[in-house]
Protein backbone atom coordinates (compact mmCIF):
# COMPACT_ATOMS: atom_id res chain seq x y z
CA UNK A 1 0.00 0.00 0.00
CA UNK A 2 1.32 3.81 -0.86
CA UNK A 3 1.64 6.08 1.74
CA UNK A 4 0.13 9.16 1.77
CA UNK A 5 2.93 10.96 -0.11
CA UNK A 6 3.38 8.27 -2.50
CA UNK A 7 -0.28 7.51 -4.08
CA UNK A 8 -0.86 9.05 -7.72
CA UNK A 9 -2.86 11.83 -8.05
CA UNK A 10 -6.21 11.58 -10.05
CA UNK A 11 -8.36 14.28 -11.01
CA UNK A 12 -12.09 13.03 -11.33
CA UNK A 13 -14.06 15.54 -13.84
CA UNK A 14 -18.12 14.96 -13.27
CA UNK A 15 -20.24 15.70 -16.32
CA UNK A 16 -23.61 14.32 -14.97
CA UNK A 17 -25.52 11.22 -16.64
CA UNK A 18 -26.78 8.42 -14.87
CA UNK A 19 -24.38 7.79 -12.51
CA UNK A 20 -25.01 11.13 -11.00
CA UNK A 21 -28.58 10.31 -10.89
CA UNK A 22 -31.51 11.00 -8.03
CA UNK A 23 -35.32 11.15 -7.94
CA UNK A 24 -38.51 10.05 -6.45
CA UNK A 25 -40.20 7.10 -7.48
CA UNK A 26 -42.44 7.49 -9.97
CA UNK A 27 -41.05 10.76 -11.48
CA UNK A 28 -37.90 9.87 -13.16
CA UNK A 29 -34.27 10.64 -12.14
CA UNK A 30 -32.29 13.48 -12.99
CA UNK A 31 -28.47 14.17 -12.57
CA UNK A 32 -27.71 15.61 -8.95
CA UNK A 33 -25.08 14.30 -7.99
CA UNK A 34 -21.33 16.25 -7.99
CA UNK A 35 -17.86 14.97 -8.00
CA UNK A 36 -17.53 14.72 -4.29
CA UNK A 37 -21.50 13.08 -3.97
CA UNK A 38 -19.78 10.35 -6.26
CA UNK A 39 -16.54 10.11 -4.47
CA UNK A 40 -18.23 9.27 -1.00
CA UNK A 41 -19.72 6.17 -2.11
CA UNK A 42 -15.91 5.03 -3.08
CA UNK A 43 -13.85 5.84 -0.01
CA UNK A 44 -11.52 2.70 0.33
CA UNK A 45 -10.12 4.10 -3.15
CA UNK A 46 -7.85 6.42 -0.70
CA UNK A 47 -5.83 3.44 -0.07
CA UNK A 48 -5.20 3.66 -4.26
CA UNK A 49 -4.71 7.51 -5.06
CA UNK A 50 -5.30 11.05 -4.40
CA UNK A 51 -8.25 12.13 -5.72
CA UNK A 52 -9.71 15.45 -6.67
CA UNK A 53 -12.90 16.28 -7.87
CA UNK A 54 -14.50 18.94 -10.21
CA UNK A 55 -17.90 18.89 -11.25
CA UNK A 56 -18.20 20.45 -14.91
CA UNK A 57 -21.62 20.00 -15.35
CA UNK A 58 -24.75 18.12 -14.38
CA UNK A 59 -26.69 16.91 -17.44
CA UNK A 60 -27.79 14.04 -19.64
CA UNK A 61 -24.95 13.40 -21.93
CA UNK A 62 -27.25 14.17 -24.56
CA UNK A 63 -26.56 17.72 -24.15
CA UNK A 64 -22.92 17.26 -24.57
CA UNK A 65 -21.05 19.33 -27.94
CA UNK A 66 -17.71 19.72 -29.45
CA UNK A 67 -17.25 22.77 -27.71
CA UNK A 68 -17.88 21.06 -24.50
CA UNK A 69 -15.50 18.44 -24.82
CA UNK A 70 -13.07 20.56 -26.39
CA UNK A 71 -13.43 22.75 -23.26
CA UNK A 72 -12.63 19.63 -21.30
CA UNK A 73 -9.62 18.35 -23.38
CA UNK A 74 -8.03 21.82 -21.46
CA UNK A 75 -8.96 21.00 -18.14
CA UNK A 76 -7.73 17.40 -18.51
CA UNK A 77 -4.29 18.65 -19.96
CA UNK A 78 -4.16 21.33 -17.01
CA UNK A 79 -5.05 18.83 -14.68
CA UNK A 80 -1.85 16.52 -15.91
CA UNK A 81 0.38 20.16 -16.15
CA UNK A 82 -0.63 20.62 -12.30
CA UNK A 83 0.73 17.22 -11.41
CA UNK A 84 -2.39 14.40 -11.52
CA UNK A 85 -0.69 11.25 -13.18
CA UNK A 86 -4.53 10.35 -14.56
CA UNK A 87 -7.56 11.76 -15.09
CA UNK A 88 -11.58 10.34 -14.73
CA UNK A 89 -14.43 11.39 -16.84
CA UNK A 90 -17.66 10.74 -15.41
CA UNK A 91 -20.86 11.08 -17.80
CA UNK A 92 -24.08 9.26 -19.23
CA UNK A 93 -23.67 6.31 -21.13
CA UNK A 94 -25.57 7.91 -24.15
CA UNK A 95 -22.56 9.76 -25.78
CA UNK A 96 -20.09 7.91 -23.74
CA UNK A 97 -18.02 6.29 -26.65
CA UNK A 98 -18.16 10.02 -28.23
CA UNK A 99 -16.28 11.27 -25.45
CA UNK A 100 -13.84 9.46 -25.18
CA UNK A 101 -13.45 9.48 -28.94
CA UNK A 102 -13.28 13.30 -29.05
CA UNK A 103 -10.83 13.43 -26.08
CA UNK A 104 -8.89 10.39 -27.49
CA UNK A 105 -8.61 12.51 -30.89
CA UNK A 106 -7.54 15.71 -29.33
CA UNK A 107 -5.64 14.80 -26.25
CA UNK A 108 -1.81 13.26 -26.82
CA UNK A 109 -1.32 12.70 -23.38
CA UNK A 110 1.22 9.79 -21.85
CA UNK A 111 -0.86 10.01 -19.04
CA UNK A 112 -4.30 7.24 -18.89
CA UNK A 113 -7.63 9.26 -19.42
CA UNK A 114 -10.42 7.01 -18.22
CA UNK A 115 -14.10 7.35 -19.26
CA UNK A 116 -16.95 6.04 -17.54
CA UNK A 117 -20.74 6.29 -16.31
CA UNK A 118 -23.00 3.97 -15.03
CA UNK A 119 -26.19 1.93 -16.35
CA UNK A 120 -28.36 1.69 -13.28
CA UNK A 121 -28.76 4.87 -11.35
CA UNK A 122 -28.52 5.36 -7.83
CA UNK A 123 -31.60 4.52 -7.03
CA UNK A 124 -31.94 0.95 -8.46
CA UNK A 125 -30.55 -2.17 -6.33
CA UNK A 126 -27.58 -3.02 -7.97
CA UNK A 127 -26.22 0.32 -9.22
CA UNK A 128 -22.81 -0.20 -10.88
CA UNK A 129 -21.97 3.29 -10.59
CA UNK A 130 -18.96 3.32 -7.59
CA UNK A 131 -17.97 -0.17 -9.09
CA UNK A 132 -17.13 1.39 -12.33
CA UNK A 133 -15.57 4.43 -10.89
CA UNK A 134 -13.49 2.80 -8.52
CA UNK A 135 -12.05 0.68 -11.29
CA UNK A 136 -11.57 3.46 -13.35
CA UNK A 137 -9.90 5.40 -10.82
CA UNK A 138 -7.56 2.31 -10.75
CA UNK A 139 -6.93 2.14 -13.97
CA UNK A 140 -6.22 6.25 -13.89
CA UNK A 141 -3.46 5.45 -11.58
CA UNK A 142 -1.83 2.89 -12.75
CA UNK A 143 1.72 2.98 -14.70
CA UNK A 144 0.45 0.02 -17.10
CA UNK A 145 -2.19 2.46 -18.73
CA UNK A 146 0.13 5.13 -19.79
CA UNK A 147 0.77 5.57 -23.30
CA UNK A 148 -2.89 3.60 -24.00
CA UNK A 149 -4.88 6.77 -25.54
CA UNK A 150 -8.19 7.56 -24.05
CA UNK A 151 -9.91 4.46 -22.88
CA UNK A 152 -13.22 3.57 -21.42
CA UNK A 153 -13.65 1.29 -18.31
CA UNK A 154 -16.66 -0.71 -17.69
CA UNK A 155 -18.03 -3.45 -16.23
CA UNK A 156 -14.31 -3.92 -15.61
CA UNK A 157 -12.94 -4.06 -18.75
CA UNK A 158 -11.10 -1.57 -20.29
CA UNK A 159 -12.15 -0.39 -23.76
CA UNK A 160 -10.08 1.53 -26.31
CA UNK A 161 -11.63 4.51 -27.58
CA UNK A 162 -11.29 3.77 -31.15
CA UNK A 163 -13.61 0.92 -30.65
CA UNK A 164 -15.49 1.14 -27.65
CA UNK A 165 -19.80 1.15 -28.50
CA UNK A 166 -22.74 0.89 -26.39
CA UNK A 167 -24.73 -2.06 -27.63
CA UNK A 168 -27.84 -2.34 -25.07
CA UNK A 169 -29.87 0.08 -23.65
CA UNK A 170 -29.87 -1.13 -20.12
CA UNK A 171 -27.64 -4.11 -19.22
CA UNK A 172 -24.90 -3.11 -17.07
CA UNK A 173 -22.73 -5.55 -19.76
CA UNK A 174 -23.94 -2.99 -22.55
CA UNK A 175 -20.06 -1.49 -23.61
CA UNK A 176 -17.71 -3.53 -25.62
CA UNK A 177 -15.10 -3.26 -28.46
CA UNK A 178 -16.64 -5.98 -31.19
CA UNK A 179 -13.94 -5.34 -33.62
CA UNK A 180 -11.05 -5.66 -31.15
CA UNK A 181 -11.72 -6.88 -27.82
CA UNK A 182 -10.81 -4.98 -24.15
CA UNK A 183 -7.29 -3.95 -24.21
CA UNK A 184 -7.28 -5.25 -20.19
CA UNK A 185 -9.28 -5.70 -16.81
CA UNK A 186 -9.68 -4.65 -13.73
CA UNK A 187 -9.46 -8.21 -11.03
CA UNK A 188 -8.76 -8.48 -7.28
CA UNK A 189 -8.02 -4.65 -7.56
CA UNK A 190 -5.39 -4.88 -10.32
CA UNK A 191 -5.01 -3.83 -13.34
CA UNK A 192 -4.21 -5.50 -16.56
CA UNK A 193 -3.86 -4.95 -19.57
CA UNK A 194 -3.25 -7.78 -22.15
CA UNK A 195 -2.89 -5.78 -25.75
CA UNK A 196 -2.09 -1.88 -26.63
CA UNK A 197 -3.29 -0.56 -29.77
CA UNK A 198 -0.40 -0.61 -32.69
CA UNK A 199 -0.56 3.04 -33.40
CA UNK A 200 -2.12 5.91 -31.04
CA UNK A 201 -5.25 7.97 -32.55
CA UNK A 202 -4.20 10.91 -34.34
CA UNK A 203 -4.03 14.39 -32.43
CA UNK A 204 -6.18 17.20 -34.00
CA UNK A 205 -5.90 20.26 -33.06
CA UNK A 206 -9.32 22.20 -31.90
CA UNK A 207 -10.01 25.80 -34.01
CA UNK A 208 -13.13 26.11 -33.40
CA UNK A 209 -16.68 24.84 -33.91
CA UNK A 210 -16.39 22.82 -37.11
CA UNK A 211 -18.77 22.67 -40.31
CA UNK A 212 -21.57 20.86 -40.40
CA UNK A 213 -21.32 16.97 -41.25
CA UNK A 214 -24.37 15.18 -41.44
CA UNK A 215 -24.47 11.10 -41.11
CA UNK A 216 -26.60 9.43 -43.92
CA UNK A 217 -27.95 5.85 -43.24
CA UNK A 218 -28.54 3.72 -45.92
CA UNK A 219 -31.99 1.81 -45.68
CA UNK A 220 -33.65 -0.90 -47.18
CA UNK A 221 -35.40 -0.30 -50.52
CA UNK A 222 -32.82 3.12 -50.54
CA UNK A 223 -33.79 6.88 -50.18
CA UNK A 224 -32.26 8.88 -52.56
CA UNK A 225 -34.35 11.71 -51.21
CA UNK A 226 -32.80 11.47 -48.15
CA UNK A 227 -29.81 12.72 -49.81
CA UNK A 228 -30.90 15.44 -51.44
CA UNK A 229 -33.07 16.93 -48.19
CA UNK A 230 -29.52 16.33 -46.04
CA UNK A 231 -27.70 18.51 -48.79
CA UNK A 232 -29.86 21.80 -49.54
CA UNK A 233 -28.21 23.54 -46.69
CA UNK A 234 -24.86 24.45 -46.09
CA UNK A 235 -22.87 21.91 -45.31
CA UNK A 236 -19.25 20.71 -44.73
CA UNK A 237 -19.10 16.64 -45.19
CA UNK A 238 -21.04 13.80 -45.25
CA UNK A 239 -20.51 10.36 -43.68
CA UNK A 240 -22.37 7.43 -44.95
CA UNK A 241 -23.54 4.57 -42.70
CA UNK A 242 -23.35 2.06 -45.40
CA UNK A 243 -25.20 -1.41 -45.23
CA UNK A 244 -22.66 -4.61 -45.30
CA UNK A 245 -18.72 -3.81 -46.32
CA UNK A 246 -19.67 -0.12 -47.31
CA UNK A 247 -22.73 -0.89 -49.94
CA UNK A 248 -25.26 1.50 -50.93
CA UNK A 249 -28.30 0.84 -53.59
CA UNK A 250 -26.96 1.41 -57.35
CA UNK A 251 -29.21 4.57 -57.92
CA UNK A 252 -28.07 6.02 -55.13
CA UNK A 253 -24.15 5.55 -56.27
CA UNK A 254 -24.07 8.44 -58.83
CA UNK A 255 -25.13 11.29 -56.56
CA UNK A 256 -23.17 10.07 -53.52
CA UNK A 257 -20.24 10.37 -56.15
CA UNK A 258 -21.25 13.80 -57.36
CA UNK A 259 -21.15 14.75 -53.94
CA UNK A 260 -17.96 13.39 -53.33
CA UNK A 261 -16.98 15.66 -55.93
CA UNK A 262 -17.36 18.54 -54.14
CA UNK A 263 -16.83 17.86 -49.89
CA UNK A 264 -15.71 14.97 -48.66
CA UNK A 265 -17.95 11.89 -48.01
CA UNK A 266 -17.02 9.20 -45.85
CA UNK A 267 -18.15 5.18 -46.13
CA UNK A 268 -18.91 3.85 -42.90
CA UNK A 269 -21.00 0.19 -42.37
CA UNK A 270 -23.65 0.46 -39.57
CA UNK A 271 -22.78 -3.73 -38.94
CA UNK A 272 -20.90 -2.56 -35.60
CA UNK A 273 -18.24 -4.14 -36.37
CA UNK A 274 -15.34 -5.57 -38.84
CA UNK A 275 -14.31 -2.51 -41.05
CA UNK A 276 -15.61 -1.19 -44.57
CA UNK A 277 -14.04 -3.44 -47.66
CA UNK A 278 -11.87 -2.00 -50.20
CA UNK A 279 -11.82 -4.55 -53.21
CA UNK A 280 -14.16 -7.27 -52.58
CA UNK A 281 -18.04 -6.57 -54.37
CA UNK A 282 -17.59 -5.07 -57.90
CA UNK A 283 -21.45 -3.99 -58.74
CA UNK A 284 -22.49 -0.88 -58.54
CA UNK A 285 -22.94 0.48 -55.34
CA UNK A 286 -20.32 -2.06 -54.10
CA UNK A 287 -17.47 -0.90 -51.96
CA UNK A 288 -15.52 -0.74 -55.07
CA UNK A 289 -17.46 1.31 -56.97
CA UNK A 290 -18.30 3.84 -54.27
CA UNK A 291 -14.52 4.48 -53.50
CA UNK A 292 -13.78 4.86 -57.27
CA UNK A 293 -16.25 7.46 -57.33
CA UNK A 294 -13.97 9.31 -54.68
CA UNK A 295 -15.19 8.20 -51.13
CA UNK A 296 -13.23 7.62 -48.54
CA UNK A 297 -13.47 4.71 -47.02
CA UNK A 298 -13.84 4.66 -42.54
CA UNK A 299 -12.42 0.99 -42.38
CA UNK A 300 -12.55 0.34 -38.39
CA UNK A 301 -14.50 3.23 -37.34
CA UNK A 302 -18.30 3.34 -37.10
CA UNK A 303 -19.91 5.76 -38.63
CA UNK A 304 -20.74 7.84 -35.70
CA UNK A 305 -16.42 8.19 -34.85
CA UNK A 306 -16.15 8.39 -38.61
CA UNK A 307 -18.23 11.96 -38.29
CA UNK A 308 -16.42 13.03 -35.24
CA UNK A 309 -12.98 12.43 -37.05
CA UNK A 310 -14.28 14.59 -39.93
CA UNK A 311 -15.46 17.00 -38.44
CA UNK A 312 -12.51 17.80 -36.25
CA UNK A 313 -10.58 17.50 -39.46
CA UNK A 314 -12.66 20.15 -41.45
CA UNK A 315 -12.60 22.35 -38.62
CA UNK A 316 -8.61 22.05 -38.18
CA UNK A 317 -8.86 22.85 -41.85
CA UNK A 318 -7.28 19.46 -43.55
CA UNK A 319 -7.65 19.09 -47.25
CA UNK A 320 -9.24 15.95 -48.76
CA UNK A 321 -5.75 14.47 -49.34
CA UNK A 322 -5.04 15.22 -45.34
CA UNK A 323 -8.95 13.54 -44.93
CA UNK A 324 -8.07 10.54 -47.07
CA UNK A 325 -4.81 9.84 -45.05
CA UNK A 326 -5.43 10.20 -41.75
CA UNK A 327 -8.49 8.06 -42.08
CA UNK A 328 -6.04 5.16 -43.39
CA UNK A 329 -4.07 5.93 -40.25
CA UNK A 330 -6.83 6.01 -37.71
CA UNK A 331 -8.39 2.62 -39.16
CA UNK A 332 -4.82 1.27 -38.29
Amino acid sequence: MHSPAQRPRVTLFSLGGTISMEGAAGSGVVPKLDANDLLVGIPHLAAVAQVAGETVSKAPSVELGFADIAALADRIRAAVAGGAAGVVVTQGTDTLEETAYLLDLLLDLAEPVVVTGAMRDPTKPGAEGPANLAAAIRVAASPAARDLGVVAVMNDEVHAARYVAKRHTHKTSAFGSESAGPLGWVVEDRVRIAFRPAERSPTIAWKGAPPRVVLLPIVFGGDLQSLHDLTRGPLGGMVVEAVGGGHAPSAMAGALGDLAAKIPVVLATRVGAGETLTKTYGYGGGEIDLLGRGLIGAGVLDARKARLLLSLLLGAGASREEIAETFARASA
